[in-house]
C-alpha cells in the first residue's frame, strides 16, 4: 500500500476524487465493473488514459512544455490506419498496422520536438500549428466515419482492452531504466541547473516529444478498437481531457513533477464523472463546464503556493 501511495504522490486530489465517484457509480450503474462487463468498461476507458499518459512527459520536461497535437494525432493515426491501409490497401495484419501507427506517431513527435526545442518556437503555439494541420489532414482524408476494423482491434476493446495498457507500462518501466527519465525531470526542475551540469537539456526534451507521439499512437490503436471505425472529428477531443486529466493527476503544468500513474487516475476519474453525467442527460454544456472546474481545482492544489503552504500547517501542527 505504500509503494502505491509513493507512486500516486502528488495525485492525492486524484485519489480522494476517485473514491466517491466509484462508489456513486457501482451504486448507480451497477453493471458498468460487474464482471461480465469489465473488459468493455476498461475499453471505453483506455483511450483517454494513454492520452493522458501521452501528454505526461513533454508536460514534465518543463519550459512550458505542453503538446496541444495529442488529440489530433490520435485521430489522424486512426484515420490513416482504417482508411489507407485497412480498406485501400487491404492490409489487416498487426505487423504492419501497430509498427505504421507507431511510426506515425513517433514523426509527428519528432516535428514537435524540432518546433519546440530546435527552433525555439513556443510550445503551446508549436502544437497548436500541428493541431490545426493534423485535424485538417484527418478531415481532408475522411469527411464521414469509415470501417471497418481489423477484427483483432476491435478485440482490444473489449476481452483484451487491458493489452495497449500493458504494452505503455513496459514501454515506460524500460525508459525509466534509462537516464533520460531522471534527466527529464531534472531539466522540467532546473534546466539552467542541468545545463551547467552537462545535460543536453534539447536532446532530452526531443526525446520527451518522441515518446508522447508514441504513446499517442498506441492510444489511436485504443480508439480504433473502441470505435471499430474511423471518424476523424473523435481525436480533437481528447486534447483537453488529456491536459485536464494529468494535471489532476498531480502532473505540474509548471514541469518537474508528476507521475503517469497519478495522470492515468486522473483521466479514469474524468470517466467516471462522465458517466455519472451523461446517466443523469446532463446537458453536454454542464459537462464541458464540470472538466474546466476540475482542471483548475486540480491545477490551484498543485501549485507551489498552495503546497508551501500545506508544509507550514503539518510544521506547525508537528
Amino acid at each position: 500500500m505504500s509503494r502505491l501511495l509513493s507512486r500516486l504522490e502528488g495525485a492525492q486530489f486524484a485519489l480522494l476524487l476517485f473514491v466517491p465517484l466509484f462508489l456513486a457509480t457501482v451504486f448507480i450503474t451497477p453493471s458498468r465493473f460487474s464482471y461480465e462487463n469489465l473488459g468493455i468498461t476498461l475499453g471505453l476507458m483506455v483511450p483517454l488514459i494513454l492520452a493522458a499518459c501521452a501528454a505526461t512527459p513533454v508536460i514534465v520536461g518543463g519550459r512550458e512544455g505542453i503538446d496541444l497535437s495529442v488529440g489530433p494525432l490520435i485521430g489522424v493515426i486512426n484515420v490513416i490506419l482504417v482508411k489507407w491501409i485497412v480498406l485501400d490497401a487491404g492490409i489487416t495484419t498487426p505487423f504492419v498496422i501497430v509498427p505504421a501507427a507507431l511510426v506515425l506517431g513517433v514523426f509527428v513527435g519528432a516535428v514537435n520536438g524540432w518546433l519546440a526545442v530546435y527552433l525555439g518556437v513556443q510550445p503551446i503555439v508549436a502544437t497548436l500549428g500541428t493541431f490545426l494541420i493534423l485535424s485538417g489532414i484527418a478531415t481532408w482524408i475522411l469527411p464521414s466515419p469509415m470501417g471497418p476494423a481489423p477484427d483483432w482491434l476491435i478485440a482490444m476493446s473489449e476481452g483484451l482492452s487491458f493489452i495497449p495498457l500493458l504494452v505503455v507500462a513496459a514501454g515506460w518501466y524500460a525508459f525509466k531504466k534509462l537516464p533520460l527519465h531522471g534527466l527529464l525531470f531534472a531539466i522540467g526542475n532546473d534546466d539552467r541547473g542541468a545545463y551547467a551540469a552537462g545535460v543536453n537539456v534539447n536532446l532530452v526534451r526531443f526525446s520527451a516529444y518522441l515518446v508522447t507521439g508514441a504513446i499517442a499512437a498506441v492510444a489511436a490503436l485504443s480508439l480504433t478498437a473502441l470505435l471499430g471505425s474511423a471518424d476523424a472529428q473523435v481525436g480533437p477531443d481528447f486534447t483537453l481531457l488529456a491536459i485536464a486529466a494529468a494535471a489532476l493527476g498531480g502532473v505540474s503544468l509548471a514541469g518537474g513533477k508528476g507521475r503517469m500513474t497519478g495522470a492515468a487516475l486522473g483521466a479514469v476519474d474524468i470517466f467516471l464523472l462522465q458517466n455519472l453525467i451523461t446517466h443523469f442527460n446532463v446537458s453536454p454544456f454542464a459537462i464541458r463546464i464540470t472538466y474546466g472546474l476540475v482542471l483548475v481545482v486540480a491545477v490551484v492544489l498543485n501549485s507551489e503556493r498552495i503546497a508551501a503552504m500545506f508544509a507550514r500547517r503539518r510544521s506547525a501542527d508537528a
